[in-house]
């Protein structure tokens, strides 16, 4: 099975904010932006797989994250490009936000 990643374009306003919503999935965001690319299973632990797969859906398909194949592993990256350019500020300022808790 493909990731379905949505176009640049096609990168709706409603959706990163509902993913970015979720502290679990914050929590995500704001590791791949300390850290960039990491194998999905690095990224948080003490979370079920079948948790975070349905996390890394709803961030891939809101257009927030990249998820590409890597042998036996998928590789998670921030778009960050992506959503500077269609929604300039936004994630630095959703990310300033999240990391005053």
């Amino acid at each position: 099975m493909l990731a379905q990643h949505p176009e640049p374009h096609q990168i709706r306003l409603e959706n990163v904010l509902t993913a970015l919503g979720n502290p679990l999935r914050m929590k995500i965001v704001r590791r791949l932006a300390d850290e960039g690319e990491r194998p999905c299973g690095t990224i948080l632990t003490g979370v079920s797989k079948s948790t975070l797969t349905r996390h890394w859906q709803v961030l891939r398909d809101s257009g927030v994250i990249w998820q590409r194949p890597h042998g036996r592993e998928n590789l998670l990256s921030l778009r960050r490009e992506d959503l500077d350019a269609r929604f300039p500020g936004l994630l630095d300022a959703v990310l300033a936000a999240a990391g005053e808790d």
